[in-house]
């Protein structure tokens, strides 16, 4: 496994945890999180706020079923479980495409699809 593939599991593994900074220990400073039509991050301090968002309940399951690097990205696809205070849980699919710069991601694109409950 790749330096870059084994720190995009340390990202990951921390997020089942919510621990912060196993997940910020993974990023530059400067890091954008993009999450097309819901959220844009920038920096570690705004990144930091969503790793437990408020508007969810404990810690996701995340199962990653491929992970696939080129140049500098490494992109996970996977699906997950999560609990949304308002309305329960929250199955989805994922597709995570981590950009790095260095050994340290840089910007995280997230393209989340809601799936019916099991």
């Amino acid at each position: 496994m790749s330096q870059r593939i084994d720190t995009v599991h340390r990202y990951l593994e921390g997020f089942r945890r919510s621990d912060h900074a196993a997940v910020l220990a993974c990023l530059t400073e400067d890091v954008v999180w993009n999450i097309p039509g819901t959220r844009n991050t920038r920096g570690k301090a705004e990144f930091d706020t969503e790793i437990e968002n408020p508007a969810f309940a404990g810690s996701p399951e995340l199962l990653v079923e491929r992970t696939i690097e080129a140049a500098d990205a490494v992109i996970c696809l996977g699906a997950g479980v999560g609990f949304l205070r308002e309305a329960g849980p929250f199955r989805f699919a994922f597709n995570d495409v981590f950009t790095f710069r260095g050994d340290l991601i840089s910007q995280v694109d997230s393209y989340v699809v809601g799936l019916p409950p099991s």
